[in-house]
């Protein structure tokens, strides 16, 4: 009998193998129609996606475990959809786990550990905080990916591949200042910790004081659309900024509803800058500024970082990405 794949259910349906993932996942983001065309092709070839380990080859030696930690984060999507067309020569098999971004991706990697046999995990998203102490006796490779490990607990036993978020930061405020602006306000996640977003509210604050300018303008928020918009309403309603960096590009969405329904305009009374370069960016009005960050090169180092731990035993390393400062007419 022959053993099928994940990609080879992806071929027979004529559709990509992260659609295949999000179908045994039972993601909202796929049409009816889509969804009965690759249950029918599952069956038809007694393909079963057990429901705690969506997507995995049948009988398959390796197994790697893609963790996503932030359901609607659309950078976050199109990074692990990257990593699995990356993936597609391995002769492992892939399976992406979509979790909320204030659940413990540490908890549910211990869990499919526990379940099924994980060979390798990439990090998507996270945190890196006192949490990692669940992945002590946890002997498989391992690379964060959008963090750095580089200088935390996590180094010598986790790769990781990232952009320099401290530096970016740092380059991103600066250009507001640049350009005139004084009353800089952040919208970001927890500013403590190891984190990308730690380390961009790091950035942000060192070139704030450097040029001796307020600090108090730290917004914390989850980084949503919805969230940032209430944080931003409930901000500007009761203080002022003249610019807006944000944690996110989805963030950034959300502060330019939240200015637009308070009769602001962006940028003429508040400008505003996101972080990750997605697609939709570019088509808003007006477009949004953003920090870049290459989708295709992080993808590609981090499937080839962790190949390379997997196979030839290769320790721990730190990848560090270029990326690029897009300023566009969000900012005046």
């Amino acid at each position: 009998m022959k053993i099928y794949t994940i990609r080879d259910i992806a071929q027979m349906a004529g559709v990509s193998v992260t659609t295949v993932s999000r179908v045994l996942n039972d993601r909202p983001d796929v049409s009816r129609a889509t969804q009965e065309k690759v249950r029918r092709v599952m069956a038809e070839c007694h393909f079963v996606g057990n429901a705690n380990a969506r997507g995995l080859k049948q009988a398959e030696s390796d197994l790697v475990a893609v963790i996503i930690r932030g359901r609607r984060n659309p950078f976050l999507n199109e990074l692990a959809e990257a990593m699995l067309q990356c993936a597609q020569e391995s002769r492992a098999a892939f399976v992406t786990e979509y979790i909320d971004e204030r659940a413990d991706e540490f908890s549910r990697a211990l869990t499919l550990i526990g379940e099924r046999r994980i060979t390798g995990i990439i990090f998507v998203g996270s945190r890196i905080d006192a949490r990692c102490a669940a992945l002590a006796e946890v002997n498989i490779p391992m690379v964060f990916v959008t963090v750095s490990t580089l200088g935390t607990v996590m180094e010598k036993r986790a790769s990781s591949v990232s952009i320099d978020d401290e530096r970016m930061a740092r380059e991103a405020v600066e250009a507001l200042i640049r350009r005139g602006h004084r009353r800089v306000a952040v919208f970001g996640g927890d500013p403590e910790g190891e984190d990308s977003l730690a380390l961009r509210a790091r950035g942000a604050r060192e070139v704030l004081r450097a040029h001796g300018l307020d600090l108090s303008r730290y917004v914390e928020t989850r980084l949503t659309l919805s969230d940032a918009y209430e944080a931003a309403l409930s901000y500007f309603r009761q203080s002022d900024a003249d610019a807006a960096f944000c944690m996110s590009d989805t963030a950034a969405m959300g502060v330019m509803r939240a200015l637009s329904d308070l009769g602001r305009r962006v940028p003429e009374d508040v400008s505003v800058l996101g972080v990750d370069g997605v697609d939709i960016g570019e088509y808003l009005t007006p477009r949004l500024s953003t920090i870049a960050q290459p989708v295709q090169e992080l993808a590609r180092q981090s499937v080839g970082v962790l190949e390379d731990m997997m196979e030839r035993g290769a320790p721990a390393r730190h990848v560090t990405v270029g990326a690029e400062l897009v300023l566009r007419e969000s900012v005046r």
